[in-house]
């Protein structure tokens, strides 16, 4: 197969997702790699490059995910859509959207400014507060009273939005729970709002109700490559994040799983194009020929169709 892997700045020396396009060029497939930073791309020539799909793993704020709708918009497939994307890189769009699911989530406050942090209730402390766009658990905090708002250090430029997100009691540790297509990991690791608790990371048995959780998440907004962010409270597991493409980190083989998740991604998106293209053939009358009676393009009278009474319900007595 032929693919692009759309790669941006940030993770242009990293394992992933280098590693996993290593991994497809040794299985004998053509990937090229887009990275928007260091060149111009030629939208005019999307098509014409005959890709089976773009793939990206996309930064906040990134340029590629504008190239990954650009191919959409071509009609070329993408892993993950460009919807999807960017429904869950909006946390605040994320958490709205989940919690109108009836998805577990604590309740957010979407804050525009640090200043207006002050506004939020006491009862609603202890708090986390977080970028409305944020990743990679950077420039996260928790305040147990309004008092500490003062010692927090925050952008407040004028996209430097905010969540603040009331915090449930939980049992100190982060449980990421990492998902291509059908296939669910669950991987314990430490929170970063519990840096001094001893937590034993790594691989954990996934649960019912874990994968249930995991794959509602993925059904809601479109996802094919994704990781739910859960800690464990009294009343059960509550999401906290979601992320697009995470680094599946502590999934054994995660290289090798990613590799040929994206292969059946495109291989399914190339047998739909296939079955379209030798769908049956409709042949289509010019508009208003059918109501009046008109010759066709090839000059053949055309039947005006016959017009069938539908009965009417009786009214009930």
């Amino acid at each position: 197969m032929r693919l692009c892997s759309i790669i941006e700045e940030k993770y242009r020396h990293g394992s992933m997702p280098l590693a996993v396009a290593d991994q497809l060029r040794q299985w004998g497939h053509d990937i090229d790699l887009l990275e928007p930073h260091a060149t111009v791309t030629p939208l005019f020539d999307l098509v014409t490059q005959s890709y089976d799909a773009y793939v990206l793993k996309t930064a906040s704020e990134g340029p590629g995910l504008s190239l990954l709708e650009a191919a959409e918009a071509a009609g070329i497939p993408t892993i993950n859509s460009a919807r999807s994307i960017r429904l869950v890189r909006d946390k605040a769009v994320a958490i709205a959207t989940v919690r109108a699911h009836g998805l577990p989530i604590p309740p957010t406050y979407f804050v525009a400014h640090p200043r207006l942090l002050a506004q939020i209730p006491p009862q609603d402390y202890p708090l986390i507060v977080k970028p409305s766009n944020g990743s990679a658990c950077r420039d996260i905090y928790r305040v147990n009273h309004p008092a500490d708002l003062a010692t927090l250090a925050l952008a407040d430029g004028a996209h430097s939005f905010l969540l603040a997100q009331r915090y449930v009691p939980n049992t100190g540790f982060d449980l990421k729970l990492y998902v291509a297509g059908t296939q669910v990991y669950a991987v314990r690791k430490k929170s970063p709002l519990h840096p001094d608790m001893n937590v034993r990371e790594g691989l954990i048995p996934i649960t019912p109700e874990l994968r249930t959780l995991a794959l509602n998440v993925g059904a809601l907004f479109g996802l094919d490559l994704y990781g739910v962010d859960v800690v464990q409270t009294a009343d059960g597991w509550v999401g906290v994040d979601i992320n697009d493409f995470p680094g599946f980190g502590g999934v054994p083989g995660a290289v090798v799983l990613l590799a040929t998740f994206i292969l059946h991604v495109a291989r399914r998106a190339a047998m739909q194009r296939a079955a379209r293209a030798t769908g049956p053939q409709y042949r289509h009358e010019p508009i208003g020929a059918a109501r009046a009676g008109l010759t066709d393009a090839e000059g053949v009278q055309t039947k005006q169709p016959s017009r069938r009474r539908i009965p009417m319900p009786k009214r009930p007595t």
